[in-house]
């Protein structure tokens, strides 16, 4: 099991990795003071060091944890890459939705920004 977030990543398959570190860019672009751990065997994004989002790797596609509540019209755009009640699937073979992931992080970050 990894430990950091470097040893998770390299125990991927080049694509799969690609996919995570896009992942995480993204993440960084909207929260750049965002820490980084492994929870729940998981890489996992922290603010004010509490998790904010996990992300794990899967034969297919990237899950993140957990969705926020949405508005309607986010939850739309959100609903063709629901997994479970509360998880985002990423697969593999379709170009990474980066404007979405964006904005759930937003969502993510106003709500624990609301809720502290």
């Amino acid at each position: 099991m990894a430990a950091t977030v470097a040893e998770y990543l390299t125990g991927l398959p080049d694509d799969v990795r690609g996919r995570l570190e896009e992942v995480r860019r993204v993440v960084h672009e909207v929260v750049p003071d965002a820490g980084e751990t492994i929870s729940y065997a998981m890489p996992t994004f922290t603010l004010d060091r509490q998790p904010l989002l996990h992300v794990a790797a899967w034969k297919r596609h990237l899950g993140l944890y957990p969705l926020p509540a949405l508005d309607p019209e986010l939850a739309a755009l959100v609903a063709p890459w629901r997994g479970a009640k509360d998880a985002m699937q990423l697969p593999y073979a379709l170009p990474l939705p980066r404007d979405l992931v964006a904005r759930v992080v937003g969502v993510l970050v106003e709500q624990r920004r609301a809720g502290s």
